[in-house]
Formats: C-alpha cells, sequence, structure tokens
C-alpha cells in the first residue's frame, strides 16, 4: 500500500522575509492541502535551523525584505545552508520566491546606498537599484506565463493561457541572463520596466515580482505547486481534488476588467 502524501513546506525566513503579506502564500498552500486532507507542516527556515532540515522539505517559499533584512539573510544563507537550498532547487524541488527573494538567487543586487549584496548565484540575473530619487515600479501588474514547461502545464490545467494577476511594489530592477522570463508583461512594470518581462523560471522555482499576495490571486499556480512537490517527493503520479475557487474567479475578472477601463 502506498504511502499517503504529506507536505512540508519551508518558509524562508518569516520574521526577516515577509513584506506586504507574503505570509498569504504560505497560508495559501496549507489550506489547499489541509481542504483536500493532505497533512502539511510548516517548517521556518531562518537563522536557527540546522542546515539538515532544509533537506527535508517539499516546497520552499521566500517573501520580500527591506536592503537591511536581506543583508542579513544572506550573511546567514551561507555555506551548507546555501548548498542544500542551491542541490533542492536544482534537483526539482518546486518553490515561490517573490520580491526581495528571487534577488537572492541571482548573482547579487545592488541596493540605492550601501554595498553589493551577493546572491546564491543559482539564477542567471542581476539586481540594480538605479539610485534613490528615480520612482519605485508601484501598481497593479498583470502578465501571461510564457516559461516551458510551466505554461504547459497550467494551460492544460485551466484550458486556457494562464494569466498572473499581482501587485508590485520593488525599487530595484531585475535584467536577466540565460534563464527563462517567467512570463510577458501585460500591465505594469515586469523586472524592469523595459524590456516588458516578469520573474524568472528554473527548473520548478518560480521568481516573481508578484505581491497579492500571488498564489490567493492565482490559486491554479498554487495547486501546480503542491502538486509537482508531490510528485517530485513520491515520484509517481499525482492528482488533486478539484476546488471551488469560483470567488477567486469572480475576483480574478473583476480586477482583469478594472484593469482593462483603466489602460
Amino acid at each position: 500500500m502506498s504511502e499517503p502524501p504529506s507536505l512540508t513546506i519551508g518558509w524562508l525566513y518569516p520574521n526577516l522575509m515577509s513584506t506586504y503579506g507574503d505570509r498569504g502564500n504560505v497560508i495559501c498552500i496549507q489550506r489547499r492541502c489541509q481542504w483536500r486532507d493532505i497533512p502539511v507542516t510548516i517548517l521556518p527556515l531562518d537563522q536557527q535551523t540546522e542546515p539538515d532540515l532544509f533537506k527535508s522539505v517539499d516546497v520552499i517559499v521566500g517573501g520580500g525584505a527591506q536592503d537591511r533584512q536581506q543583508e542579513i539573510v544572506m550573511r546567514d544563507l551561507q555555506g551548507a545552508k546555501a548548498d542544500i537550498l542551491r542541490n533542492k532547487l536544482d534537483g526539482g524541488t518546486p518553490g515561490v520566491f517573490t520580491c526581495g527573494s528571487p534577488q537572492l538567487l541571482g548573482h547579487y543586487y545592488e541596493p540605492a546606498l550601501g554595498q553589493r549584496i551577493e546572491g546564491l548565484g543559482l539564477l542567471d540575473l542581476v539586481t540594480k537599484h538605479p539610485g534613490p530619487n528615480v520612482s519605485r515600479c508601484i501598481g497593479n501588474v498583470v502578465f501571461e506565463i510564457t516559461a516551458s514547461p510551466l505554461a504547459e502545464d497550467l494551460q492544460q490545467m485551466l484550458g486556457q493561457a494562464p494569466i498572473i494577476i499581482g501587485f508590485e511594489n520593488h525599487g530595484g530592477r531585475t535584467y536577466l541572463g540565460d534563464v527563462q522570463p517567467l512570463g510577458k508583461v501585460k500591465s505594469g512594470y515586469g523586472n524592469n520596466g523595459e524590456d516588458g518581462y516578469e520573474g524568472a523560471f528554473y527548473r520548478h522555482a518560480i521568481a516573481t515580482y508578484s505581491h497579492g499576495p500571488l498564489l490567493p490571486k492565482n490559486p491554479f499556480v498554487a495547486d501546480w505547486l503542491i502538486k509537482t512537490a508531490l510528485q517530485e517527493k513520491y515520484q509517481r503520479e499525482i492528482q488533486l481534488t478539484p476546488l471551488d475557487d469560483s470567488l477567486a474567479q469572480q475576483a480574478r475578472a473583476a480586477m482583469l476588467k478594472r484593469l482593462e477601463t483603466v489602460a
């Protein structure tokens, strides 16, 4: 008899990297597991966490942070912790990283003031703040996911192109190298307000500036993370019980209509 599926969410530095309501992404995954009777554990991954515990997580969630908090995180996320996190993502463990946390996965972040903050170098991207007198990228953002195979997986789940609705608030501008953009901007700034791309996608890791929080506004992404995490963990096909997302769908339709009107 096969083992009943269970899930452990690794929450990166919840006390330092949870700006703009990004804890809602953790809650969304947790609730959507519980509604399906999938046992779920939330494991904080922070300064007090032993490196070996990083190995036990099935899906990783990272949120936003101010520059000072990001420096603290990067000083701690070195050595064994960084190696394990890198190996997890390289090995296919899914994750969702919003705002400041994608900058940790890149080569570096240059703040408006102060020293460059070195990243893990897992994603071929860099982030630079253009200066304290330059306006931030703030507002609602809408983009179509184009990264493969995520776009194809979500297209199959939804029966239509996957459109993400979120809210962005960032001073840094991110520039991609040899890594897939997560999607193409329809409304808003995206990575830098210049090239029309938003986020990045690597293996099963989603990096994005989209808050909202992201997953409650786009529950199909949460389901993709849950399904992918369980399939990676148990190495078998997983079918999730459908949930009633009618309220979320109505909210999405209202927001898309509002943004079209504004545009």
